[in-house]
């Protein structure tokens, strides 16, 4: 018995001059990217070099400021570019993935909003097999498996805090301690704020020095520092330890995404001005007893609308607050009310 088989003739139909064309725009298309990418790389390799140097401190208050006066790119992209040029010193594959072009800057700004030494290769492998869609869809997995992570670890910053006071041999006291970021936020704030106040006293009583006079000379920061501590332990003590309405005294700004206020798991920033990340579940308990302001963007960062300041819990319904409970309503605290917060965080 015989088999037979047919032979079907071949026929290569010639590329059409259109499709080459297009062929040939796409693949420009893609190298210019990698350029783009590789010129990004090195972009944020500089950005790394002028922070730690401490070139934008020249008047500028963070390296996002400076950024963005000096390249003209909105703040919060500043600070993006900031912190993924800081996170790329310890991830040198990702930063030599993005520097041949191999990964676009998006997937390497999702990926080190979680990436470590330890998980850096498998990350990287994900970079390079998916698109910045399935790379973002990742990275908020991740993040989800990581919350227990970050709430151990702002747990552990809130046991380690601080404060070491003790007198020294020739009667001067000595500080030391340690503080959670957004109480530290708070402290710095307040000695910026009384340093400021006696600056100003200074310029009103003070008339112009004699020349030579040592004892008319400027202070030094760390003197200030120390003028300044000792007005706030003072104004405290006069006012009776009475800080007022809890969102007033918080004149911190957290930079926070609405997605990450909605659900922690979503990506988005989580930051101080000008400071370093908070967790999400700390801008939640923040947001519901302070001032807000809601700023929307377009999608490529610039500001398109800035709305008016306002508060979480309006006075009035702090003035009932106060007049139905009088004091702290947890257990075991009878002390007058100092903060308004929700059973559910407002956010």
């Amino acid at each position: 018995m015989s088999t037979y088989l047919q032979a079907f003739p071949t026929t290569l139909r010639p590329t059409s001059p259109r499709t080459a064309e297009l062929d040939r725009l796409g693949d420009e298309i893609a190298e210019l990217s990698a350029h783009l990418d590789a010129a990004t790389a090195r972009l944020l390799a500089l950005i790394r070099e002028f922070d730690a140097r401490g070139g934008w401190n020249t008047g500028f208050r963070s390296c996002a400021a400076w950024l963005s006066w000096r390249v003209g790119l909105d703040l919060g992209a500043a600070r993006e570019r900031v912190r993924v040029a800081r996170a790329l010193a310890a991830l040198p594959a990702l930063a030599e993935a993005l520097a041949r072009g191999e990964l676009s800057y998006a997937k390497v700004r999702a990926l080190t909003r979680v990436a470590t030494a330890e998980t850096e290769a498998r990350l990287l492998a994900v970079g390079r097999a998916g698109t910045a869609a399935h790379v973002e869809r990742i990275v908020r997995g991740w993040r989800r498996v990581d919350r227990q992570a970050e709430a151990r670890e702002a747990a552990r910053q809130h046991a380690g805090r601080a404060l070491h006071v003790y007198q020294d041999e020739d009667g001067t006291v000595v500080l030391r301690g340690r503080l959670a970021p957004e109480v530290g936020a708070l402290l710095l704030r307040a000695l910026d704020a009384a340093g400021e106040t006696l600056y100003q006293r200074r310029r009103a009583t003070q008339a112009v020095p004699p020349v030579g006079d040592s004892a008319s000379e400027a202070p030094t920061r760390a003197q200030r520092q120390a003028d300044a501590l000792a007005l706030l332990a003072e104004t405290a003590l006069h006012h009776e330890l009475d800080p007022g309405a809890p969102g007033e005294r918080y004149q911190v700004v957290v930079h926070v995404d609405a997605a990450v206020l909605a659900d922690p798991d979503e990506p988005g920033q989580s930051l101080l001005e000008d400071g370093p990340h908070v967790s999400a579940e700390t801008s939640r308990r923040l947001a519901c007893d302070a001032s807000r302001v809601v700023m929307r963007h377009a999608e490529e960062g610039r500001v398109v609308e800035v709305g008016a300041r306002t508060r979480t819990i309006p006075p009035a319904l702090r003035r009932a607050l106060q007049h139905r409970d009088r004091c702290c309503r947890f257990p075991g605290f009878n002390v007058r009310v100092g903060q308004g917060h929700h059973v559910r965080h407002w956010a």
